[in-house]
């Protein structure tokens, strides 16, 4: 197996990747449409708030969809994407499927605490979202037509529950990935240890690790994407990533951009994943329809 590894320190190919892009995205020209929902926890025992952004088509096709859930970052909540992002509502017209955006509070991580009844991410995000969008919306209720993305703890997110998940998620990325959790332990800033517990759990903290979860390696495991901007001060963490991958024989594709920590990096970076997950999910229905 091998990785696909793109390192966009050169204009040409992001030229050339970039007028795939445009080729794609000119065979649409409308917008979508956001809509604000509240999808209950039972795990957690109460709601929270969701965007979904369906295409223009959605109201008048006989379709059903693949879904895109996306993810937020740390201090974040469920609108960022759609407010600081807006064009997204032309992206899923460009793509064809639905983008969901759920709650994952500004620092839940996206897992399952064990020491916080309150704190059920995993479980919300990667089973109790899905089942209510695959309920109430017209998707595709199979693995190979849902993936996961998002920025900095949402790209730990992504992978994370895509890696233990993958009767869920299909394919997954990650932006600007925060994956070494050890490094938020200490101080109160990324509130780590009220959800893993003080720095003697150590071992529960690599449990809880992106690195953890991508060595449990089966035959359905998920496509992958990442990328960070190489002035961003999580490059060298998602470099290891990477490197981890290499080393496992795990297939990603791998890019590194000009580009920081920030909004203007992760506007640029969102149609290039959904590009991804877009080739990914018409590979799934030409095997389907062999």
């Amino acid at each position: 197996m091998q990785s696909n590894i793109f390192i966009f320190q050169c204009y040409g190919m992001t030229k050339c990747l970039s007028f795939a892009l445009f080729v794609f995205i000119a065979l649409e020209s409308v917008a979508g449409t956001a809509d604000t929902i509240s999808i209950y926890s039972n795990s957690m025992h109460r709601s929270y708030n969701c965007v979904v952004i369906k295409p223009d088509s959605y109201s008048h096709k006989k379709t059903y969809y693949e879904t895109v859930y996306l993810l937020h970052g740390y201090d974040g909540y469920y609108s960022n994407w759609i407010l600081r992002v807006p064009q997204i509502k032309k992206y899923v017209d460009d793509y064809q499927l639905l983008i969901v955006c759920p709650e994952g509070k500004s620092n839940s991580w996206y897992f399952d605490s064990p020491i916080a009844d309150s704190m059920q991410f995993e479980t919300y995000i990667a089973k109790e979202v899905p089942e209510y969008i695959d309920t109430h919306f017209k998707t595709i209720k199979r693995s190979n037509a849902r993936a996961i993305t998002g920025l900095s703890m949402g790209g730990h997110g992504a992978l994370f529950l895509a890696f233990r998940h993958p009767d869920i998620f299909g394919a997954c990325g990650s932006m600007s990935g925060a994956f070494d959790i050890n490094l938020f332990a200490t101080g109160k800033r990324y509130h780590i240890p009220e959800l893993l517990g003080d720095s003697n759990f150590s071992n529960r903290y690599y449990d809880y690790s992106v690195m953890k979860a991508m060595e449990v390696i089966t035959k359905d495991f998920p496509r992958i994407i990442i990328d960070c901007g190489n002035e961003d001060g999580f490059i060298e963490m998602n470099r290891a990533i990477h490197k981890k991958m290499i080393e496992l024989k795990i297939p990603h594709d791998y890019i590194e951009r000009p580009g920081k920590h920030e909004w203007k990096y992760w506007s640029n970076s969102l149609p290039y994943h959904l590009f991804y997950f877009r080739m990914f999910f018409d590979k799934q229905k030409n095997r389907v329809s062999k």
